[in-house]
């Protein structure tokens, strides 16, 4: 019991600290965040280096993912721009792996995360503007180290219990493709429960530097949980617009491919690195760096497809017709998450509006001065009767 409440209430503090630690970083990036993203990705290749700083910054690709929506429901970016910082998020997402690699597992750092719980509730309480932002990430940050070393407790009490043998194996021939999609989507489960990859991902380092999973098995449980870190994004496009439409499916796609190809080549690397854990090797900087390589690999076979990519989802998602819909483009509930993007939309839906209303105007004047004087009159005496009516 002891050791489940702790791999809970690891897992929970972790999410909390996430969240909090994001909030705060976003409320300090303020609208610099959307001007970066919206500045810097005149290119797809531009767009995936920003946006993995971006995800970075803000340590949460889902945020940077979100606020790329925004941009492009807004017209502030088109799709394919933003499949670029949506490629590039995704390599920013495995920072949080690498933070929990070299110093989350390593050390109980509770003497100093409580002081720093304090101070960042304290500048959250009592200061204004900035100082609020940074309170929130501090605490959220320090919440996340707690969370990491009552999850290490918790992971090595699991430890004893399982051995990795008892889990399903993944190099044993047929049986072991069968373990490997077993353990791809445990991690599928594990991050849509979760609604973060980055926790996915410490739970299981967690484990593995406990000795309760594989290498091997590690990595098969990282490769479904990034494929479920597009579930959060593909949640938030349901009766968004097409380009946000368009901007979740390319990002669930590219999640999915990029796995096929992990999936593919998983015969290969998996031994090099259980005989590279066997020799000494530290497992969970071994997995971090597969988590980041996965990545890079995705990104780099099909940035140069970019174009053909976006015009593949152009299909998929056909961009519906109609004056309504061609007013009410820029409006989505994921420009809200942005102020300034917010603003902007509301500008252009606007100013699209008065277009069209000069539009008809101007039709309605060229139509009286090309009709017949009683064509005139008849359509102005139809007009009134169905008024009076």
């Amino acid at each position: 019991m002891q050791m489940t409440i702790s791999i809970l209430g690891g897992l929970g503090l972790f999410l909390l600290g996430m969240a909090v630690m994001t909030d705060g970083l976003r409320a300090l990036a303020g609208s610099a965040l959307a001007s970066i993203l919206t500045r810097a990705a005149p290119t797809p290749a531009r767009g995936a280096f920003w946006g993995a700083v971006a995800t970075l910054i803000v340590q949460s690709s889902s945020a940077t993912t979100m606020t790329t929506i925004g941009l492009v429901s807004a017209g502030l970016l088109t799709f394919p721009q933003a499949l670029g910082v949506v490629f590039g998020a995704n390599i920013g997402s495995t920072g949080t792996g690498w933070l929990v690699a070299l110093l989350g597992v390593k050390v109980s750092l509770n003497a100093a995360a409580m002081p720093l719980v304090f101070l960042g509730a304290l500048m959250r309480l009592l200061g204004r503007g900035k100082w609020t932002g940074a309170g929130s990430a501090i605490a959220g940050f320090a919440l996340l180290l707690i969370g990491l070393t009552v999850l290490q407790e918790g992971m090595a009490g699991l430890a004893t219990r399982i051995n990795p043998a008892d889990l399903p194996g993944v190099s044993d021939g047929w049986a072991g493709v069968l373990g490997v999609l077993q353990l791809v989507l445990a991690g599928i489960v594990m991050t849509t429960v979760m609604q973060s990859s980055s926790v996915a991902v410490a739970a299981t380092l967690s484990a593995l530097h406990a000795g309760a999973i594989g290498p091997d098995q590690a990595a098969a449980l990282v490769i479904g949980q990034n494929i479920g870190s597009a579930v959060s994004s593909g949640l938030a496009a349901i009766g968004a617009t097409t380009p946000a439409k368009r901007t979740a499916a390319a990002h669930v796609l590219f999640n999915v491919l990029t796995a096929l190809v992990a999936l593919a080549a998983f015969p290969l690397y998996a031994p090099l690195i259980v005989r590279a854990a066997a020799a000494g090797a530290d497992p969970t900087i071994l997995l971090a760096s597969f988590h980041t390589v996965y990545n890079v690999v995705g990104v780099a076979v099909l940035l140069p497809l970019v174009r053909p990519f976006a015009r593949m989802v152009e299909r998929l998602v056909p961009q519906r017709n109609g004056l309504s819909v061609e007013l009410t483009r820029f409006l989505d509930s994921s420009v809200q998450a942005v102020p300034a993007v917010a603003v902007e939309a509301a500008r252009r839906t606007v100013a699209g509006a008065l277009r069209a209303q000069c539009r008809a105007v101007a039709d309605m004047v060229e139509h009286a001065r090309s009709a017949r004087p009683e064509e005139l009159l008849r359509e102005t005496t139809g007009a009134l009767e169905q008024t009076r009516a």
